[in-house]
């Protein structure tokens, strides 16, 4: 019997989730970027109601980034 060295399936779920995990939180956080920065174009241009939105998507945006965060540090210190 050969010893099994490399965990195929395992490595391929770690190397999935950490793409995943990466790419996922750094839109998310690029568009909170975005959505602050177009806020404040949009407020210096008098138009309060885009601005709102941009504030809305900015805040929903970066709540998103908090709670990936959160969750990966419970699911790493959980196992």
């Amino acid at each position: 019997m050969l010893a099994v060295v490399v965990e195929t399936k395992e490595l391929a779920q770690t190397v999935i989730a950490s793409l995943v995990g990466g790419v996922g939180v750094t839109v998310v956080f690029s568009i909170a970027i975005w959505g602050s920065a177009r806020f404040a174009e949009l407020s210096r241009g008098e138009r309060p109601l885009a601005a709102a939105g941009a504030a809305a998507v900015a805040v929903l945006a970066l709540a998103a980034t908090a709670a990936s965060v959160v969750l990966g540090i419970v699911v790493m210190t959980s196992k």
